[in-house]
């Protein structure tokens, strides 16, 4: 569980792969992002992710009820990545806080590899 909300009728728990989902889902839709990035810990070799297992190039983490989110990307060729990471910023935490309801604090985005 990486959160919950509670009110007088009851209580939601969200699980850290139910937020990936949609964070991983937010930044697919940013223009400039080719695929999300995934570390193999048995080689080292980073992977493009597409399609149904997008929240393996996320980490969420939980601290003091407000989340820290970090992105793993790949961007396309000929894009400027400073404009790219921060539209992914601002999608996201408005994503995130509008449909869960939980605080962001903190968005990291890696940009792993160009892919032409």
């Amino acid at each position: 569980m990486i959160g919950s909300i509670a009110s007088e009728i009851g209580q939601i728990d969200y699980s850290e792969e139910s937020v990936a989902n949609i964070v991983g889902i937010s930044t697919m839709e940013c223009y400039g992002v080719v695929g999300m990035a995934s570390k193999n810990a048995k080689d080292g070799l980073w992977e493009t992710i597409r399609g149904g297992s997008l929240s393996k190039g996320v980490k969420i983490r939980s601290k003091n009820n407000e989340l820290l989110i970090e992105l793993y990307i790949m961007v396309e060729y000929g894009t400027k990545i400073s404009v790219i990471a921060n539209n992914i910023i601002q999608k996201v935490k408005y994503n995130v806080e509008n449909y869960v309801g939980l605080k962001v604090s903190t968005i990291t985005v890696n940009v792993q590899g160009v892919r032409v």
